[in-house]
């Protein structure tokens, strides 16, 4: 049981004038020592040595009623008592948790707390005296296997959604794959194109070529000839002509002469020739000595739609048909000179 004196001080009095009523009132009890503290309040603390003969006397001159204070004692204690209990019980409560104030939830330290605010984002927490029991092994296991559980969720789900953007790559490839090889085919077939325009060119070129070479080789041949005749008349004394005139007796050449112009005064003849099918006419101009046959081999180098062994040539004005027997005839013999239009089919 707490003394008079430490019950005062807890009360929060002076401990000066704690002794100061202590002495005055004889140690007679709590509440003289009281009553002296706070009739006294203003008044300066004596000298205890030059007060404790006063004191004495005083306290054996007054009666005091023991009995009648004891009462109020008692309650003085039981109050303090109260206090002092209720306090240090309080200090003795310690914080043993965390507690969220959003959700409820109860943590044993500050990580896991913390992390609780990391996922839920609650931002509102208190200390609490409320202590986390360990967990039993039963617990351990059960929850253990939740967590296990929800891990393989979490793979399963994840395993599904990169399945799914699996096939959707796969399709897309797919997709791209079709684009690619339609594309491929479509340069494929535009090469292919490019080189038949390219081969066509070339064999018109050769053709071109060919009938150049073929109508070159028939003027050597001419101007040989000519030269030889020339050289023959020279030796004999014979008069020079340019080119026979055999061919007046022939009938094409009755049919010239009988359009006033002779065939023999001109050296080229001027053709234009048309497609029985219609489209461009073509134009050329060939000695007067060519063979039609020389007209069919330059048309054939012109259009690919032309051979020379089936075309055929005619003549509107006047009107006549030329037959492969006139083929080796020549220009000035046909009465083609010197210009003339041919139909070819």
């Amino acid at each position: 049981m707490a003394s008079d004196k430490e019950t005062l001080l807890s009360m929060g009095f002076d401990p000066a004038r704690v002794d100061w009523a202590l002495r005055a009132t004889n140690n007679r009890g709590l509440q003289p020592a009281m009553d002296h503290i706070l009739e006294n309040e203003g008044k300066p603390i004596p000298d205890p040595s030059a007060a404790a003969p006063t004191s004495a006397s005083g306290s054996a001159a007054q009666p005091m009623d023991v009995d009648g204070d004891d009462e109020d004692e008692d309650a003085l204690r039981r109050l303090v008592g109260t206090k002092t209990g209720a306090s240090s019980a309080a200090a003795e409560e310690e914080a043993k948790s965390i507690k969220c104030s959003e959700c409820g939830k109860v943590f044993k330290n500050t990580a896991l707390a913390n992390y609780h605010a990391e996922k839920s984002g609650h931002d509102q927490f208190e200390e609490s005296t409320e202590e986390i029991k360990p967990l039993t092994e039963e617990e351990k296991q059960q929850k253990l296997t939740d967590l296990r559980e929800k891990i393989a969720a979490k793979r399963g789900l994840k395993a599904q959604q990169e399945a799914k953007e699996a096939l959707a790559n796969e399709t897309i490839r797919r997709k791209s794959g079709k684009d690619i090889g339609k594309l491929k085919d479509e340069m494929k077939a535009k090469e292919l194109v490019k080189e038949a325009e390219q081969k066509r060119r070339e064999k018109l070129e050769d053709a071109k070529a060919k009938a150049a070479v073929k109508a070159q080789i028939e003027a050597d041949k001419k101007a040989r000839a000519e030269k030889t005749a020339r050289e023959k008349a020279l030796r004999d004394g014979q008069p020079i002509v340019d080119a026979p005139a055999s061919a007046s007796s022939t009938p094409v050449a009755t049919a010239s002469s009988s359009s006033g112009t002779t065939g023999k005064d001109f050296k080229d003849t001027r053709l234009q020739i048309r497609m029985a099918t219609g489209g461009t006419p073509y134009t050329t101009t060939l000695p007067s000595d060519a063979t039609l046959r020389e007209v069919a081999e330059f048309l054939a180098a012109q259009t690919l739609s032309v051979d020379v062994e089936t075309v055929t040539f005619a003549q509107h004005f006047p009107r006549k048909t030329f037959s492969r027997d006139h083929f080796s005839k020549t220009l000035r013999e046909l009465g083609l000179t010197p210009s003339a239009v041919l139909i070819a089919s």
